[in-house]
């Protein structure tokens, strides 16, 4: 017995994944993930740095922001390669792009930030602010990235 979904894969031609569009809108998403986590840091003060220094750490390094721009610019490009990946599958490219944030957000933010909390190192609150901010810009990275990614012929 097939399921529905794989009777939906077999009745459309299935389409190659076109990477160049994929690093393309993904590096775009990826700067407008960056951007929003660049302009959360007024959001919420010199928190971190407290919070850093309460645990006998220094503040955030040049070299730390470095590695958050890269992790940034890596989490667009995933979303929109993951994008790619599932626009066969759904309908709409709006639900395909809320459904490839969500699932970046759930594995990359959520549990991640639920684990600081679990763990002890991150206050509940701070990583509420920084979770829900998290998932706005994910949502906005990914409609953004849907909007420029770009399929390529079909395949026979």
């Amino acid at each position: 017995m097939m399921s529905p979904t794989m009777k939906k894969l077999k009745t459309k031609k299935m389409k190659t994944i076109n990477f160049k569009s994929v690093l393309f809108a993904g590096f775009v998403s990826g700067i407008i993930i960056l951007i929003s986590a660049l302009s959360m840091v007024p959001a919420v003060g010199n928190e971190m740095d407290e919070i850093l220094a309460g645990r006998g750490l220094p503040p955030l390094s040049t070299w730390a922001m470095v590695f958050f721009c890269f992790v940034s610019i890596s989490n667009g490009i995933l979303l929109v390669f993951l994008y790619s990946i599932l626009k066969p599958l759904f309908v709409t490219r709006l639900k395909t792009a809320i459904i490839s944030s969500l699932t970046v957000f759930f594995f990359g933010y959520f549990l991640s930030n639920a684990s600081l909390v679990a763990y002890g190192f991150m206050p509940l609150k701070f990583t509420i602010i920084g979770t829900v901010w998290g998932l706005g810009e994910l949502l906005l990275a990914g409609l953004v990235g849907s909007k420029l990614y770009r399929d390529v012929k079909l395949v026979n």
